[in-house]
């Protein structure tokens, strides 16, 4: 990733080598006709600054849950969860829209607003992320990074004319536009084919490598295992090495 392209917003390299991710005894359940089902047990994890790691194991596995749980997207129940620091049990809303806010999120189904081109989708982003840059040069950092994407093209495009990888580039463009400390992937090359999922791959181990970003992916896809730091797997809701 081209660190002039990439220079207007903050280096993640200089963050304080806390763990990103620091789980102790997390577990959670859901309710399930009123009785409660669990799904994790007892998760131990950490994810340091700059450090890539892949969660697979079986659909059903628990591994999105504890996604969401880490994104503040899912309350704590049970254990101790840290993410940049700051405990989630008991986190208030403004300290999970902090977290939300230094972490970039890609979903499995997109979650595109179809009134909106790329080029307005993470021009948004950049102003929720309240960073202070005219629209000239927020255009400029998003058709960049769509660029590194092979999506330049689709600059002012609106989701009804892309194709299912074609919107997944585009909410990973969305995860990385404001550089953050923190990537959470859902199965992000899933729709994709063998060059893009490799051009994503890169990519996300550019911002691991280069720019100290954590990145914690789940996968069932074996072409992206070469990337990770680590590869842990999770089965019925407990991690196993």
């Amino acid at each position: 990733m081209s660190e002039a392209k990439m220079q207007p917003f903050p280096s993640t390299s200089s963050r304080v080598a806390t763990p990103t991710v620091d789980a102790k005894g997390v577990g959670y359940a859901f309710d399930i006709d009123t009785a409660p089902k669990q799904v994790l047990f007892e998760i131990d994890f950490v994810l340091a600054p700059g450090e890539f790691v892949i969660l697979t194991g079986p659909s059903g596995s628990g591994k999105t849950t504890f996604l969401t749980l880490i994104g503040a997207l899912r309350a704590l129940q049970s254990g101790s969860l840290k993410v940049f620091g700051s405990e989630l049990a008991g986190l208030g809303h403004k300290g999970q829209r902090e977290i939300r806010r230094k972490t970039g999120f890609i979903f499995q189904d997109h979650n595109l607003f179809e009134a909106l081109t790329a080029a307005q989708t993470l021009s948004l982003t950049m102003e929720l992320q309240g960073v202070q840059i005219d629209k000239r040069a927020a255009r400029s950092r998003a058709a960049a990074l769509l660029s590194m994407l092979d999506m330049e093209q689709y600059l002012d495009t609106k989701p009804h004319a892309l194709s299912v990888g074609q919107k997944q580039r585009i909410a990973i463009a969305r995860a990385l536009i404001n550089n953050p400390p923190l990537i959470l992937a859902d199965e992000p090359t899933a729709a994709l084919d063998s060059e893009n999922a490799r051009l994503v791959m890169g990519i996300l181990k550019h911002q691991a490598e280069s720019e100290g970003t954590s990145v914690l992916m789940v996968t069932h896809d074996s072409r992206a295992f070469h990337a990770a730091n680590r590869i842990v797997n999770m089965i019925d809701g407990r991690m196993t090495a």
